[in-house]
């Protein structure tokens, strides 16, 4: 049976196969669906609530 993996950012569902995984010092794990996502997460700090394309958007 294939896992399917779920974006840390956007809230997707990951193909087996694709993606990207990343591993912080403090060994928490993302996982990715495009490098969109993993910018808007790392790099621009950007919360998912707050961008009409996530699926979280407008929760609280």
């Amino acid at each position: 049976m294939v896992k399917v993996l779920k974006c840390s950012y956007c809230g997707e569902e990951i193909p087996p196969g694709t993606g990207t995984t990343f591993v912080k010092n403090d060994g928490s794990i993302f996982q990715f669906c495009t490098p969109k996502c993993r910018k808007m997460k790392l790099k621009f700090k950007k919360p998912a609530r707050k961008v009409r394309w996530t699926k979280y958007f407008g929760q609280k």
